[in-house]
């Protein structure tokens, strides 16, 4: 069975994700569904070939050893996917993301127009946030676009693995993949500050020293970009601080307070109005009310300052998923039953569509 027949189907049906287990056929997730392909099951010597034919001898012994193995692998075509190999009941399983060719616009992703803005920052650190699959790296590649089609910089990326193949227009862009082109992301950050770059993205803050080196790049005067798996932006802070022993938390509760320039937390809602995603997003900016928060450990107080912070650009989650049903893009179920206050959201809907049909002519 070869994989590159799997994925060109993956990419004429028009899946996000392909998976593959051994004694399964290869299964897809179109539109959050999952849909078998029309192959036969995957046997244990498949999946073994299609991971060694993809990473090469060394990087499968690596594979062997440590039983996870991120990577990334193109067809012929130019078609990308984001790969994870790994072991599940001591056979090889594999996960494929689909990423797209084209970089989207930021105008085609539906977000607020103040994450255009966003990309005019001189200096400090922007986080994108949000579960796996939430779009959080083309949310990421559509601000890098943005900048590269207006300014004339040098941009440093390091990525788990490349996703987005970044063009050379006004900018000059270096692409760094871990395990490839450099061993990980600490080691890349401790040198990328003596390559001379204007703005670097981090494909995620993983760890201490990775979100230390991350947090240092925007302390030192540079554009930061990178993400978090972290669902909203109190949550993020949180998260970021708590990875420090408890002795140096004031400290980086400082750093972060003057260094952290906006979250963008984010989710994928189905499309109801044609096929596709759409996603929905929280924005926290940090202004000064929000850094004195930060700073004195009053985190508790962010989602008040978002709630009455919209004329700066803030929103909370609720107002853009209520935003984006009122438009016409999501389904008023799902909208109120993602929301963080289904009984309120319920409500707010009700209120708005019961008025609607009362101004709606006769």
């Amino acid at each position: 069975m070869d994989v590159k027949d799997i994925l060109k189907k993956s990419i004429e049906i028009g899946a996000s994700d392909v998976h593959i287990n051994v004694g399964l056929p290869p299964i897809i997730r179109k539109n959050t569904e999952l849909i078998d392909l029309d192959f036969p099951p995957v046997s244990s010597e498949d999946a073994r070939k299609m991971v060694l034919g993809m990473v090469g001898p060394d990087r499968f012994k690596k594979f062997e050893d440590k039983r996870d193995l991120d990577f990334s692998t193109m067809l012929d075509d130019g078609h990308r996917f984001r790969v994870n190999s790994h072991y599940q009941r001591e056979t090889i399983a594999l996960s494929f993301r689909v990423i797209p060719n084209k970089i989207p616009l930021l105008d085609d992703l539906h977000l607020p127009p103040i994450v255009k803005e966003l990309t005019d920052l001189p200096r400090g650190l922007v986080l994108v946030t949000g579960h796996t699959g939430s779009g959080k790296s083309t949310t990421l590649a559509a601000m890098i676009g943005l900048i590269n089609s207006k300014s004339r910089y040098r941009i440093i990326t390091l990525e788990d693995p490349v996703e987005y193949a970044l063009e050379n227009k006004m900018c000059m862009i270096e692409q760094r993949e871990i395990g490839s082109d450099c061993p990980e992301f600490a080691s890349g950050l401790k040198h990328v500050l003596r390559q001379d770059p204007d703005i670097i993205m981090v494909g995620e803050m993983r760890d201490l020293e990775t979100t230390s080196s991350t947090i240092t790049g925007a302390e030192t005067g540079h554009l930061v970009f990178s993400t978090l798996h972290t669902i909203n932006a109190p949550q993020t802070i949180e998260r970021i601080i708590d990875i420090y022993p408890s002795g140096q938390q004031s400290q980086i509760r400082t750093m972060l307070a003057n260094t952290l320039q906006a979250v963008i937390s984010q989710t994928l809602f189905k499309r109801i109005d044609e096929p596709g995603m759409v996603p929905c997003a929280e924005i926290l900016l940090c202004t000064s009310a929000v850094r004195n928060c930060v700073r004195e450990n009053r985190i508790y107080e962010i989602p008040n300052i978002i709630e009455t912070s919209r004329r700066l650009g803030m929103q909370s989650m609720d107002h853009s998923i209520a935003d984006m049903y009122f438009k016409g893009y999501i389904d008023r179920d799902e909208a109120i039953s993602r929301s963080n206050n289904p009984g309120k959201m319920d409500k707010v809907l009700t209120s708005a569509d019961q008025m609607e049909a009362v101004q709606a002519p006769n």
